[in-house]
């Protein structure tokens, strides 16, 4: 459970950094190593979202809606020649998204302090025997 925490924190780091870039293009003062660093933050996203998603059965955010996200953001150069409404648009969409994952975070969390609480009980009940 720790470990698929961890893994789900990082993810949601991913995520704040694909934002980051966002801002950066829409700035338009970025060159080739920030597009590299773009693609990078994309496919960590999209490969840890295969891995989460085998870990975890329900309650994450749709696969087609991250993918549908990444995959309209294909370069820096593009978002940064986007409009703004269209930039808008997908930061509402990445928002969205973003909080779906914390919820999971959140989800996660809980069942953790569950699984806490039953091991200290458990082992209280083990000591009176």
């Amino acid at each position: 459970m720790n470990q698929l925490i961890q893994q789900l924190e990082n993810y949601t780091e991913c995520w704040k950094q694909f934002n980051h870039f966002v801002n950066v293009a829409r700035s338009k003062k970025f060159g080739p190593e920030d597009e590299g660093q773009f693609l990078e933050v994309k496919t960590v996203i999209v490969q840890q979202l295969e891995l989460i998603m085998a870990s975890i059965e329900s309650g994450t955010p749709p696969k087609e809606e991250v993918l549908n996200l990444v995959g309209s953001a294909p370069s820096l150069r593009y978002l940064g020649e986007m409009n703004d409404s269209g930039l808008r648009n997908l930061e509402s969409h990445w928002h969205k998204l973003y909080i779906g994952w914390h919820s999971v975070l959140g989800q996660l969390k809980v069942q953790r302090q569950h699984q806490d609480t039953k091991s200290f009980f458990a082992s209280l009940w083990d000591s009176k025997k």
